[in-house]
């Protein structure tokens, strides 16, 4: 303790002068706890020098031990020294005998060995020249393997001398076996009953001779049987495209003959297997020079007669020597094509993709064994192509052929197509369409059951240009002419008079040029994974999809077309109707209920027949056609009073919700909530227009350029003219409507804002004013929008007035709400 810390510690232990007391019984305590400490130290120090006496001693015991035990290591080791020096001189001796021992040995076996070789050669030279083939096959192997044993002696003469000799034995061996299997053929196995078991015999020799020879003698017999085929294909009368048939019946009915003879070869020689690839190197060599040299284009008959017999006998000669069949797969693919997805139910996809894998098992399952037998032949060598690959160049006729055959095979199907739809289908697609389709598959597996490279490729080539003439046909189909603004921006002339049955024609080819871009597709797909590797990234249907694309938006935009003629009357009967001299307003006009007869009839059986991508896109082209339309057809009256822009109005909100009520009509109101904003859109410029009709003399101008900002000073004058002023009348206006400019570049009320039949929301109203707007402004501002909405609900001609007051009341007034509003 420092000297703080143990005055804290006396001041705790005594805190108050009574406690005093208490301090003689402590200083007692510490003194004997002192004396005790004392004694403890003092018993230590003892103990510590007894300790350190008797560790003296231990280290000295210690040290004479291990002196000790280092004098008994080094006389052991001395001991071990002399033990080695005597038995190295005790085994001096037996060592020198043991190496001799040993060379004696050596030399016994080496010269055993030799007698042996001399004596086996001997009784070799005898063998061959008694054509003993049987015992020789047998002295053969083991000459060879005496032989062995020699490798290291063969500097010796007399080692080099019996080699010498055994090599002019086999040489003379195999002389012997090449002239006895040059009868071999020739009728005299027949006539000799020992023939065959001598050369059977033969061919043991011939395997304990070199490899080398065994390919010598299998490749002279193979080309000695084959002799005999091109002699007789050679000549002018065999030499013919048509008799390739009987060139694959000729190598079969001489393996069949002579099967039994030849089993005198090993099967490791694989002698059949040989013969069949040198047969199918001469006869692709053979039908080259006759196609080549043929001075006219090949019959097609003929040529895929000759092709079919080829890549038979190719097929029998894989499974016999190569394995498995190919082209399972291929036609699962080609039947795939055109079935798409629509009309099946779970367990159909279920089935197909069992049978999928039921096939992919089988296959591999082929696989393994197919593996396992060509372990013989050692080859692997693929026949399929080895001879049908000649055909190649020569397939352009039968292309020309297939393309010739489904040209004729389009035009019949679209002169027979009755461009109806049978009853109970599901799909609404013509039956040209996938008749078309089925013809093109059963096209595909014929030309894939021949070849998969150049000529695959060129019919897929022929498939585009049918579909692409098909869609043509389809194009060709559609009724001609066209009108209004959708047809005025399409460059297109006249009219386009459309019945319920035309409708219903244009829906099937808008069906069926979907299906065949779809199909298209599926085609591609299956060609491209059938067709040979370099082929298949370049088969591409792209543009033939592109052409029935150009198909569906032409005959969507011909069905807009079509409607547009049949509101033609309608239209008309609007701009007859004496807008200027009607006396009070009523129900929506005759007209109004034309257009709603016209759509009512047409629509449900469109939305029945169409998809809903191509309904939706219908209905964007009918919205964008009649809703600016109407709004010109409205300059196209005479003159309009008052009360006839009511009933006009009217008219206008009526038509709205008719067209907005058409996807419920078609029965497809997935996309409905785009196509309402549209047709609101496109409509409020007509309810605007009237508005601004129905405007007094005095804020014409300024009500226009509020309610259609993006007006023009020629459509203002017509307005002019619809409100029945004078042309004197009339200029007094323009003059001050084109001093102010056709639009408000102050902030205004935008024609979508007016088009809503409730009054806008001040949030909105307030994110168009400028920041320093006052609260009165803005609720001025609400409050004219809702007298302006209350005419788009045919208000009575009291509240007009009251409008007109308020308007008349606000333009005195310097400063007023409706001033900032509309003037600059």
């Amino acid at each position: 303790m420092d000297k703080s810390s143990a005055l804290e510690y006396i001041n705790q232990m005594f805190p108050t002068e009574a406690s005093l007391t208490g301090v003689e019984p402590l200083m007692q305590k510490i003194h004997n706890e002192i004396r005790r400490v004392d004694t403890e130290i003092l018993a230590a120090v003892r103990q510590q020098s007894n300790s350190g006496t008797k560790a003296k001693e231990d280290l000295a015991a210690a040290t004479c031990a291990v002196e000790e035990l280092m004098y008994k290591i080094r006389e052991i080791k001395t001991k071990a020294e002399q033990s080695e020096t005597m038995v190295q001189e005790i085994c001096r001796d037996i060592k020198k005998l043991d190496f001799a021992k040993k060379h004696i040995t050596t030399t016994i076996t080496a010269l055993h060995r030799l007698t042996m070789l001399v004596s086996a050669v001997e009784q070799l030279q005898v063998m061959a020249s008694k054509r003993q083939y049987k015992e020789a096959a047998a002295q053969l192997e083991a000459v060879n393997q005496l032989c062995s044993h020699f490798e290291a002696y063969r500097d010796i003469p007399k080692i080099t001398e019996l080699r010498e000799k055994f090599k002019n034995i086999k040489q003379i061996l195999k002389s012997h076996v090449f002239s006895d299997f040059s009868s071999l053929g020739t009728g005299k196995e027949t006539e000799e009953t020992n023939l065959l078991q001598h050369l059977s015999d033969a061919c043991l020799v011939v395997d304990a001779l070199e490899p080398s020879v065994r390919e010598e003698l299998v490749n002279n017999f193979c080309s000695r049987e084959l002799t005999s085929y091109e002699q007789i294909f050679e000549g002018a009368e065999l030499a013919k495209l048509d008799k390739t048939e009987r060139r694959y019946a000729w190598i079969k009915r001489r393996i069949r003959t002579n099967e039994e003879i030849w089993k005198i070869f090993p099967l490791p020689w694989h002698v059949p297997y040989r013969l069949c690839i040198q047969f199918c190197k001469k006869t692709r060599k053979q039908l080259e020079e006759i196609l080549n040299n043929m001075k006219e284009k090949p019959d097609v008959g003929t040529l895929l007669l000759a092709l079919q017999r080829t890549l038979e006998f190719e097929d029998e000669l894989a499974e016999k020597f190569g394995g498995g069949a190919q082209g399972k797969e291929t036609g699962n693919d080609i039947e795939e094509i055109g079935r798409g997805e629509t009309g099946q139910n779970v367990s159909d996809i279920r089935k197909k993709y069992e049978k999928k894998l039921a096939a992919h098992q089988e296959n591999g399952s082929e696989e393994k064994k197919g593996n396992k037998e060509l372990s013989a032949p050692g080859a692997g060598f693929n026949f399929r192509g080895i001879v049908s690959s000649c055909f190649e160049p020569h397939l352009t006729v039968y292309i020309e052929l297939e393309e010739k055959t489904l040209m004729e095979n389009l035009e019949k199907l679209v002169q027979e197509e009755t461009w109806d739809i049978e009853e109970g289908s599901q799909n609404n697609v013509l039956s040209s369409s996938m008749q078309l389709f089925l013809i093109i598959k059963r096209s595909l597996k014929r030309c894939s059951a021949l070849t998969k490279n150049q000529t695959l490729f060129n019919l897929f080539k022929v498939f585009q240009r049918i579909l692409k003439a098909y869609a043509t046909k389809l194009f060709a189909r559609l009724p001609k002419g066209g009108t209004g603004i959708v047809a005025a921006a399409t460059g297109m002339d006249g009219q386009i008079k459309t019945s319920d049955r035309d409708e219903r024609v244009i829906c099937y080819i808008v069906n069926s040029a979907e299906y065949c871009h779809k199909t298209a597709g599926e085609l591609a797909e299956s060609i491209s994974k059938i067709i040979e590797p370099n082929f298949a990234d370049t088969v591409d249907m792209s543009e033939v999809q592109d052409e029935f694309s150009a198909v569906i938006t032409k005959s969507l935009v011909t069905l807009v077309h079509g409607l547009e003629t049949k509101f033609d009357a309608e239209m008309a009967a609007m701009t007859r109707v004496p807008w200027a001299t009607l006396e009070n307003v009523g129900d929506q006009s005759e007209y109004v209920n034309g257009i709603n007869m016209i759509l009512t009839s047409s629509i449900p059986v469109l939305g029945g027949l169409l998809s809903p991508l191509y309904f939706q896109f219908f209905l964007d082209k009918l919205a964008s056609s009649l809703g600016p339309r109407f709004y010109a057809n409205i300059f196209k009256c005479k003159q309009i009073s008052e009360t006839g822009a009511q009933q006009m109005l009217l008219d206008t909100q009526a038509v709205k919700t008719i067209l907005l009520e058409i996807p419920t009509l078609g029965r497809q109101t997935s996309g409905a909530a785009s196509y309402s904003k549209f047709v609101s859109r496109e409509m409020s410029k007509a309810e605007a227009l009237l508005k601004v009709i129905l405007s007094p003399i005095d804020s014409v101008a300024d009500t226009y350029r509020a309610l259609l900002p993006e007006g023009t000073p020629m459509e203002f004058q017509r307005i002019l003219e619809l409100k029945g002023l004078k042309k004197a009348d009339q200029q007094t206006i323009l003059d001050d409507f084109n001093k102010h400019g056709p639009g408000i570049t102050q902030p205004s009320i935008t024609p979508q804002m007016v088009a809503v039949a409730q009054p806008a929301p001040s949030h909105a109203i307030a994110s168009l004013m400028p920041s320093s707007a006052s609260i009165g402004l803005i609720a001025s501002r609400e409050d004219v929008l809702t007298r302006a909405a209350a005419l788009g609900r045919g208000a009575a001609t009291t509240g007009f007035k009251r409008f007109l007051a308020l308007t008349e009341a606000a333009k005195d007034r310097k400063d007023g709400p409706f001033r900032k509003l509309f003037n600059p």
